[in-house]
């Protein structure tokens, strides 16, 4: 869009424009997109050149002279050498390139008529430019003069220098003192070196003299190395004639310097250089050399070298300049040197003239300025003259600027500005470009740019003109410019806006505006959907091997579905991933997933959500979990006799740390290659002393330990054998049998071959009764076991086993006791007697709540115990129930209880029972006496479930159920609760009816006024005084029609289910729908007449045969106590174990968890129920290890199933 220019408007805008480029000159450059849109001359510009000093060294092929230019029309260009005009396209030697002022110095003859100072002028009809000057050096082969050196004769003691005066060079310069056979010449505080490549020695001495003293100079950057003829050098000692003290007697002087020769020194450097300050004194003794700085201390950058003779102070600074001081003393006094220091500097620009583009008629003003020390000198040329021959009418100069006014185009040109001293020269070219050019903007027309919401966005609008243009911004058509808090344009004409919205999207027109004329162009700006990961990867840790996968979703702008990228990093560099067989990255639906991780696959992984306008990231750290590395290297310290100092360095851990380190040995003699482990330590430690035997030749390694598992094993120590030594240990777990009554077998664990200690091991056996005074007994003996003969039985002995080599014996023994003539036994266990306990527990008293009973006795004194006690054993057996009056032997229960006890709960007791019980203690030859028989009563209970409760005849208003008494009622019985409730097809309950039945003989009951065709539950519980018992249930559904009475049993269910909600007991009430609710009536086949038949007939017969079945399976169960007593052998005789004491169990061999068979014996075949003898006095055998076992055992009882008697009637 292009806009028509006012006249008017173009008056007041060029107005304003002559008012702004009067008082501020833009410096500009001249874009070469200019020269596309149209064709502006432009002045000449230096673009390339060499630099100010180019060296010819030998070993380059070529040195180019370079000098490139752009311009419009292009430059020309030519140079001066040594100020004299200097063609290269003259000398057909040099090498000239088209189009460019650069020419080629090849290295193909003598260079030294080219060396010199050149420059470069790039011409064309608008001025000239000029480069700095370049000096093209052409250096010679540094060399020594010929020449024959006198020996240099010093008396000893005195001082001298050998002189080097080494050849100029290019620098740097390095120099060194050798020998001809290439030795160093050793330097100290006696002999040195100078900064001059003089040595300097401040007192001779004998051993100076050779013949073979050489300087060398080295030049690196020509690499070359030159070396001074030989020098000799002759030491004079004292005359032999003299005194023997004072021959070699040097004397003592006070210091001088050998450098500087002077008092006092100025030393100036340029800004940068280092500083290097010398005092190399002589004397004897050798003085020392101290350094400061007048009235200030050293700069801290500053370093003392060769043996405190040189000062460096690198890359002065102005601060750094002032007066230091070195002083060279020894104990007959001192020599002083003041150095003054002035640091100047080359120069820097301080204002370096920039190049302008302005405007006809306007005020152009130049300024150039620098700095330095001393000051530089400023020299102005224009097109590469002195402005002194070059005068112009409009132009003045002033100080360090220079005044163009009224500024025509024939004004423009080149101005340089150079500025110089003594340590250096600038030179700046500055176009100064006089001309009217109205606004070409260097934008493309059409830009479409794309704006996430919440961030910023920069539209561009580059404009070149003269005098400058001003730019404003539109939107959507509109003429107003825009603006707001949001929106700021630029000085280069770009409209930045902030935190765009949705409603910034839109076409924007730039238009530029001056004198001259008017420019416009559009763009489009589009606001997009910030990209946003929404789902990223945690830290995570992973163990090394198996699979990583990191997960990232991200949301993203749908207009950029063909331009979103989702990339994984790592370490900041990008995961290539490919699809080859060895690849071990794979990304699906953006997770990575990570082949066999490894360790060098730690890191810190990111996702780049990316798309052409913006990104997200999120980073995880990924840690590899691993098994530590092996310690290494193991280190062996602080050998003793006994013990070795063991230290490590750990391995890297992997992100788990070190829980502990296990430290190994392998012994060389007993196991050898069989490593076996010593110590654990805590994994914060990494040394270890280790307690080690005698007589062994060790190494050792060790593994670190975390979560992940264990290290491989460090590298093995060196071997180290420990010195024989006296046992440090003696036998352990020591067993004494007794099989015969009359001997006494003491076994015990050996020492391992480990801990032997040296050759030659044997065991002292010592023992002594203990109930008689009498001394040791002892017998040195090389097994693990020795015999004892002829002792009395049962008797207690004193036993210690003491272990000895040839170097000694062990540490004194503990002493245990055992017992002759019994079975065998450990020491540390309850030890056997010889007979079973002589009298009965006394005071036996119960106290009996509901089914359990605590007894009580007085216990057996020792001395009827005869021996140690076992325990106590707790018999009862059931008389009767109460409930009937004849009495019924049942089976016996036991009840085993280990140590020394006087109380004991027993459990499981039947209510309304009649029980007889006795106590006995018992070792380990058996049971003792039974206490006197104690007979106890049980309270009245619940009674137990009815075991038959059934369905006999279901009518269409009636239901007849039938059931039998409990086997056991627990109490006199007062009757029976029945309850029932409706049933709908949903399983739903209806209200629950209650029939209470007072008489405990009714065994039948008749319900009436059911719903027809309708599902009913049944519940009956027996109730005694105390309660009712457990409930049993039965369903049915009523028929149809009423049909003949039928014995068949219909719905049964047999399921004991959980008692129904507890109601008030209440007469019998006729449900109705309207309390009870109606159960579906089934259609079809089922409500015909004679399908109900056939069906109720079936279940007749098949009532009629479980019958049969029930009654001859109890005929046929039946057998005698004594076949009984064959299918149950003893088991009194089986082994007890220790760990099973007190533990309790019914009769019917279903033990509790843990427990074993009872030790009681069974009743005998045809012995009296009531007999004593039979319940208490039984044999109770140990085992071996003379441990035994508690447990409750007891007999079946035999239950007889009631029958439904025929002559059950309904009561009236």
């Amino acid at each position: 869009m292009r806009l028509q220019r006012s006249p008017l408007l173009a008056a007041v805008l060029g107005l304003i424009t002559c008012i702004c480029v009067f008082h501020t000159t833009a410096a500009i450059d001249i874009p070469l997109e200019v020269l596309s849109h149209i064709n502006i001359e432009q002045l000449p510009t230096i673009t390339a050149q060499s630099p100010s000093s180019l060296i010819a060294f030998p070993f380059d092929e070529s040195f180019p002279m370079t000098c490139e230019a752009k311009g419009n029309p292009e430059p020309e260009f030519r140079w001066t050498k040594n100020g004299q005009e200097f063609d290269p396209s003259l000398d057909p030697r040099l090498m000239k390139e088209e189009n460019s002022g650069t020419f080629v110095i090849p290295n193909n003859g003598n260079l030294t008529e080219y060396q010199g100072t050149y420059r470069c002028y790039a011409s064309n009809k608008l001025g000239t430019a000029i480069s700095k000057e370049i000096e093209f050096i052409v250096p010679h082969v540094p060399k020594f003069p010929k020449e024959t050196l006198d020996p240099v004769v010093v008396e000893e003691g005195q001082p001298f220098t050998l002189k080097c005066n080494p050849p100029k060079g290019i620098p740097p310069l390095q120099i060194y003192w050798m020998t001809i056979n290439l030795q160093h010449i050793e330097q100290d505080e006696r002999v040195s070196m100078g900064l001059n490549g003089d040595l300097y020695f401040s007192h001779a001495v004998e051993k100076d003299s050779g013949r073979d003293y050489c300087c060398f100079a080295a030049f690196p950057r020509i690499r070359t190395i030159v070396q001074k003829t030989a020098m000799s050098v002759i030491v004079q000692t004292k005359k032999s004639d003299m005194s023997p003290e004072s021959a070699n007697a040097i004397l003592e002087r006070k210091p001088s310097l050998l450098t500087p020769s002077t008092a006092t020194s100025e030393t100036q450097l340029v800004k940068g250089e280092d500083l290097k300050l010398e005092c190399i004194a002589e004397g004897f003794p050798t003085p020392q050399v101290e350094w400061v700085k007048m009235g200030h201390q050293l700069p801290t950058k500053a370093k003392v070298e060769n043996h405190g003779k040189l000062l460096i102070v690198p890359r002065v600074e102005q601060e750094d300049s002032g007066k230091y001081m070195c002083k060279a003393k020894n104990g007959l006094g001192e020599a002083v040197h003041y150095f003054t220091l002035k640091i100047e500097e080359p120069p820097e620009w301080v204002i370096e003239p920039e190049s302008q583009l302005s405007m006809i008629g306007s005020e152009v003003l130049i300024k150039c300025s620098a700095s330095g020390t001393p000051q530089p000198t400023i020299t102005w040329r224009v097109n590469g003259e002195l402005l002194q021959g070059a005068p112009a009418a409009n132009r003045k100069v002033f100080d360090d600027t220079i005044a163009l006014r009224n500024a025509k185009a024939s004004d423009s040109a080149v101005y340089q500005c150079e500025a110089s001293n003594k340590h250096g020269t600038l030179l700046s070219n500055a176009n100064i470009m006089i001309m009217n050019l109205s606004p070409i903007i260097l934008t493309k027309e059409g830009e479409d740019y794309s704006a996430v919401e919440g961030k910023g966005v920069m539209m561009h609008c580059n404009v070149f003109s003269s005098p400058p243009s001003t730019i404003t911004w539109s939107k959507d058509d509109s003429s107003d410019s825009v603006e707001g808090p949001r929106l700021t344009i630029h000085e280069n004409g770009s409209l930045e806006i902030y935190s765009v919205e949705k409603g910034d999207t839109g076409q924007y027109t730039c238009l530029a505006k001056n004198t001259e004329g008017s420019s416009a162009i559009d763009a489009m700006l589009y606001v997009k959907d910030p990209t946003r990961i929404v789902v990223a990867q945690e830290d995570l840790q992973i163990l090394i091997g198996t699979t990583a996968q990191l997960s990232c979703l991200a949301e993203y702008d749908k207009s950029f579905s063909n331009d979103f990228e989702l990339l994984w990093e790592k370490d900041d560099m990008k995961i290539a991933l490919n699809n080859t067989e060895n690849s071990r990255y794979f990304v699906e639906d953006g997770i990575l997933q990570i082949i066999n991780v490894s360790h060098r696959d730690q890191g810190v992984y990111t996702c780049v959500a990316r798309t052409p306008v913006d990104r997200d990231t999120a980073s995880a750290l990924l840690m590899v979990l691993d098994v530590p590395d092996a310690p290494e290297p193991l280190l062996l310290s602080e050998h003793k006799s006994k013990s070795v100092k063991l230290k490590w360095i750990p391995g890297d851990d992997h992100n788990s740390s070190t829980t502990e380190f296990i430290i190994e040995y392998e012994e060389s003699q007993w196991e050898p290659g069989n490593w076996k482990e010593l110590l654990r330590v805590p994994g914060n430690h990494n040394s270890a002393v280790l307690k080690l035997h005698g007589h062994v030749d060790y190494r050792f390694r060790v593994s670190g330990l975390n979560a992940v598992g264990r290290s491989l094993p460090s590298k093995p120590t060196e071997r180290y054998k420990t010195p024989p030594a006296a046992p440090d240990k003696n036998p352990e777990n020591i067993k004494i049998e007794g099989h015969l009554p009359h001997e006494m077998d003491i076994n015990w664990e050996p020492l391992l071959p480990i801990e032997h200690n040296g050759p030659g091991l044997e065991y002292k056996v010592s023992y002594r009764r203990q109930d008689v005074e009498e001394d040791w007994k002892e017998h040195l003996v090389k097994r693990h076991s020795f015999v004892v003969k002829n002792t009395p039985t049962f008797v207690p002995y004193d036993i210690k086993i003491q272990a000895r080599n040839h170097q000694g014996w062990g540490p004194e023994p503990k002493i245990v006791t055992g017992y002759s003539g019994e079975d065998s036994f450990f020491w540390t266990c309850p030890q056997e007697v010889s007979s079973v306990p002589s009298a009965a527990p006394e005071n036996v008293a119960v106290e009996v709540n509901s089914s359990v009973v605590k007894v009580s006795w007085t216990r057996v004194h020792k001395d009827k115990l005869h021996g140690h006690l076992g325990g106590y054993r707790i018999n009862w057996w059931r008389l009767r129930s109460l409930a009937a009056s004849k009495k019924s032997h049942e089976d016996k229960h036991t009840l085993t209880l280990p140590g020394d006890q006087n109380h004991a709960t027993v459990p499981g007791l039947t209510p309304f029972s009649e029980y007889s019980l006795i106590v006995m203690t018992f070792n380990g030859r058996g049971n003792g006496p039974g206490s006197n028989q104690l007979n106890f009563k049980t309270p009245e209970g619940v009674p137990e479930k009815n075991p038959v409760f059934r369905v006999t005849d279901v009518q269409k208003h009636t239901v007849s159920l039938v059931w039998a008494p409990p086997l056991e009622p627990n109490g006199i019985l007062t009757g029976y609760l029945l309850e029932y409730q409706l049933i709908n097809d949903t399983e739903e309950m209806g209200p629950l009816q209650t029939v209470d039945i007072s008489n405990p003989d009714t065994t039948k009951w008749k319900l009436r006024d059911l719903e027809p065709v309708s599902k009913y539950k049944f519940y009956l519980r027996s109730c005694t005084t105390v309660g009712c018992g457990p409930v049993v249930s039965e369903e049915c559904t009523t028929t149809l029609e009423t049909t003949s009475t039928l014995t068949s049993t219909l719905g049964l269910s047999k399921s004991a289910s959980p008692s129904p909600p507890s109601t008030p007991k209440s007469p019998v009430t006729k449900p109705t729908r309207s309390t009870i609710g109606l159960a579906s009536i089934h259609g079809g086949i089922s409500t015909q007449g004679w399908f109900i038949g056939l069906m109720c007939a079936i279940a007749l017969l098949t009532l009629i045969l479980l019958i049969a079945c029930f009654v001859n399976r109890n005929k046929g169960g039946k057998y005698s106590v004594k076949e009984k007593e064959d299918l149950h052998p003893d088991v009194e005789s089986q082994g007890m174990n220790d760990d099973t004491f007190c533990e309790y169990s019914d009769n019917d061999e279903k033990p509790l968890k843990g427990s074993q068979h009872s030790l009681s014996r069974e009743i005998k075949a045809g012995d009296s129920g009531d007999s004593l003898v039979d319940y208490g006095d039984e044999d109770v055998q140990f085992n071996e290890d003379g441990s035994f076992i508690g447990e409750y055992a007891g007999r079946k009882e035999k239950r007889v199933s009631a029958e439904i008697k025929a002559t059950i009637q309904t009561p009236a």
